[in-house]
């Protein structure tokens, strides 16, 4: 069965003027344009497409490569908005369509939103909603602290940035402890800090513990080699002033220095910190 908004695995079975005719095991055909055809494309080729609905609702094929697939969540810029609803761009000739129904709050073009992709069942096209609440799994979390999980950037709250975890649950890294410019849509690794008895979960962009600290402690030699052995910052230093050198926590900071320190690597001075060598 070919799978509309989906990678689907498919032969040529023949050429066309139009293009290749592709079919899968049943032997359900979709075309794939010539513009997309590999050249010295043959018959009996398996080629891995993405299928979906063109602007003229039918069904075809694409080696273009679109920034999310059905049943995910992404983060898309709104190219234009009409009488029906806004259209985001997913990487394809045809933008993905936000009905004003499965709108949190009015779109407008140039605005960046989290979105979850379906299929209408109604009209076979891929649609998007802007509701992502409906489609978050918050029972039967299957995370553990300190886990790495992938992260896709939302959202900016007062609290900190929300975050979509492994496409399926939703979190938040704090304000407090984002120390890094972190720009919507943005794909990363993160770690389970905490799973709170109400579901929500907390992130972290490091790990927690000890593995934290090692992170830490190389990233100030690091930063001393390459500023000729010295820092002018020390255990005093204003929290603001070590988030910029180091992008790190105060706190963060003293315990990597500490491990620094009784390893013998670096020489506290009263206003600055030495690389020994």
């Amino acid at each position: 069965m070919i799978e509309i908004g989906k990678y689907n695995s498919l032969s040529i079975a023949r050429l066309v003027p139009p293009g290749a005719i592709l079919i899968d095991e049943e032997e359900n055909e979709v075309l794939l344009p010539n513009k997309y055809v590999p050249e010295n494309a043959q018959e009996e080729d398996e080629l891995n497409v993405f299928v979906y609905t063109d602007s003229e609702d039918r069904i075809v094929a694409t080696t273009l490569i679109p920034k999310v697939i059905r049943n995910e969540f992404a983060c898309l810029e709104v190219k234009d908005v009409n009488n029906i609803g806004a259209f985001m761009d997913m990487g394809l000739e045809k933008d993905l369509l936000i009905p004003f129904s499965e709108q949190q709050k009015n779109m407008r073009p140039g605005q960046w939103h989290m979105v979850y992709v379906y299929l209408d069942q109604i009209t076979k096209r891929l649609a998007g909603s802007a509701k992502i609440h409906y489609y978050i799994e918050s029972e039967n979390i299957e995370l553990e602290n300190n886990e790495e999980v992938d992260l896709i950037i939302g959202e900016t709250t007062p609290l900190g940035t929300a975050v979509i975890i492994n496409n399926k649950y939703q979190g938040l890294i704090y304000e407090n402890e984002v120390f890094q410019e972190l720009l919507k849509g943005d794909k990363m690794k993160g770690f389970v800090k905490e799973i709170r008895e109400d579901g929500k979960i907390d992130i972290s962009l490091r790990k927690t513990g000890m593995e934290q600290l090692e992170d830490g402690a190389s990233k100030i030699l690091e930063r001393l080699k390459l500023n000729n052995g010295k820092l002018n910052i020390h255990d005093k230093s204003a929290p603001e002033e070590i988030q910029m050198i180091l992008q790190m926590s105060k706190k963060n900071f003293k315990r990597s220095l500490g491990i620094l320190y009784k390893k013998k690597m670096v020489k506290l001075n009263p206003d600055s910190i030495e690389l020994l060598t």
